[in-house]
């Protein structure tokens, strides 16, 4: 399957069900609010109902450093509550944290940390008799690879000793485990060989949490590592059953382009598969769900204080910058006391090819309209009094492109287009994975095009991390209003034949 269910960086997803309805949660790193929730009655179709994380006391503020927060959560319902788990590695040494609600849309309590559980990527399970068990990639010392631990996951108190289960099949970084109980076995689902190209899902089962714990034999049971498949860096994978007792997978893979080492954009998505079982070990059939590329259009005019849980913001929470003033106006502005974080509005890019427009009141100040990786890597133009100026941040080198004018009147409008290459390798291969074209849009429509940019340099591949590309709106002195951001992928493979 090369189509995603949620496109554009929403990986590490975990998935559960309640009824005929399915729940799925992504990790967010150092954007907040934290770990986005997503509905859907056919395994097809998600829509975003709310983030798990939206206040200081879940979340505390912090630098917004790229791929630091909130890494790979575990999202479960038992016992009619829901239960989401996760690590916050900027405060690693306090434990896993675990909230709960009584729905997905929250309110969510606020954490109980599991202390002396340090790693990453842990899970819930419950027992026959009702014991819930923490299981993750441990860093500790004297307990390296997947551990687990019964535990009152209301207080977040250890009911025993931590112990190791499964350490894989010997492949780089086990990680991302999930366990199950299905029939008479306990099963135990791993990510290994790295979040990169080497990437596979792997499983194992015991009779009981003690084990042993066997390897299945056709392990890896997903990757698509060593393949010229579409989708790369296949795994941390999640199963859950359907009401009519089947069962699939959600995972996470990148769509990389261009040409070699190929690079994505996007950052790591969510897809999905069939699993059936043979001989009690599952087998994946990607090619089970016929999925369809979504529509990600919005026109957003900020008509209400409450914004869409598609907007975000590095290290800190909108609210401690953004100041609605009515209908068609939020104002980002500078707190009395500043976070170390910028003032930054973003949402995630969730296509291949894509439109977003932004317009905004810059009488009062200076303000940056960019699509970035993180803060080294992002491509802008910055709309103040004097002018209009494209900016390519590539690391430390950032070069001023292009300056125009500005456009006569209160507003200006501000265009940043994300298309396929149109130049060639001599192998007949696209050079970049795509190109970034910033332009300023006057009141008639006309558009003034300052710089057309190479897409790799916004890549995970040359910025590192865990993230994907997010647009948006930076605060960059002063105040500045936003009218209306609107967003719109173009015709072609991400958009609905």
């Amino acid at each position: 399957m090369a189509t995603p269910v949620i496109a554009g960086f929403h990986p590490d997803p975990s998935i559960c069900r309640v009824d005929d309805t399915y729940y799925l949660a992504n990790s967010s790193f150092e954007y907040a609010p934290g770990v986005p929730v997503h509905r859907s009655t056919d395994l097809l179709t998600w829509t975003q109902i709310g983030n798990v994380l939206t206040r200081p006391s879940q979340l505390a503020p912090h630098a917004g450093t790229a791929s630091t927060g909130i890494y790979a959560p575990t999202l479960r319902h038992h016992d009619g509550r829901f239960w989401m788990v996760t690590t916050n590695v900027s405060e690693m040494r306090r434990g896993h944290l675990i909230v709960s609600a009584e729905q997905p849309e929250g309110p969510w309590t606020d954490p109980v940390y599991v202390t002396g559980t340090v790693g990453i990527d842990p899970d819930l399970a419950w027992d026959e008799t009702g014991v819930c068990h923490l299981t993750w990639a441990s860093f500790h010392p004297d307990l390296r690879g997947i551990a687990s631990v019964p535990i009152d996951p209301a207080t977040g108190a250890m009911l025993a000793e931590p112990r190791l289960l499964w350490n894989g099949t010997g492949l780089a970084a086990p990680e991302g485990p999930h366990l199950y109980r299905v029939g008479e076995w306990w099963y135990l689902l791993l990510a290994e060989g790295g979040t990169e190209r080497g990437h596979a899902v792997t499983i194992a089962r015991a009779r009981t949490l003690d084990g042993p714990f066997e390897a299945a034999p056709h392990n890896p049971i997903l990757t698509h590592r060593s393949t010229d498949h579409p989708v790369q860096n296949t795994g941390h994978a999640d199963l859950v059953e359907l009401a009519d007792g089947s069962w699939a997978m959600v995972y996470l893979g990148v769509r990389p382009r261009g040409w070699t080492p190929k690079f994505h954009v996007n950052g790591r998505e969510t897809f999905l598969a069939g699993v059936d079982w043979a001989d009690g070990w599952p087998v994946v059939n990607e090619r089970r769900f016929p999925v369809t590329p979504q529509d990600h259009s919005f026109a957003d005019r900020f008509e209400s204080p409450e914004l869409d849980p598609r907007w975000v913001a590095p290290g800190t929470f909108p609210a401690a910058f953004a100041r609605w003033e009515g209908r068609g106006r939020l104002v980002l502005v500078r707190p009395p006391r500043p976070p170390r974080a910028p003032a930054l509005l973003l949402t995630r890019a969730r296509d291949s090819q894509w439109t977003a427009q932004a317009r905004l009141d810059t009488s009062s100040g200076t303000g940056r309209f960019l699509v970035r990786i993180d803060s080294d890597h992002w491509y802008g133009l910055t709309a103040g009094a004097d002018g209009v100026e494209a900016t390519v941040a590539i690391g430390p080198a950032v070069s001023a492109a292009a300056r125009m004018p500005r456009p006569a009147g209160r507003t200006v409008t501000l265009r940043i287009t994300v298309r396929d290459s149109d130049r060639s390798t001599a192998h007949g291969e696209p050079r970049e994975p795509d190109l970034v074209e910033l332009a300023v849009v006057d009141d008639g429509g006309t558009c003034d095009v300052l710089g057309t940019f190479d897409g790799r340099y916004l890549s995970t591949e040359v910025a590192g991390g865990f993230t994907g590309r997010m647009l948006g709106v930076e605060l960059v002195d002063g105040e500045v209003a936003l009218e209306e951001v609107s967003y719109s992928a173009h015709p072609g493979r991400d958009t609905p034949s």
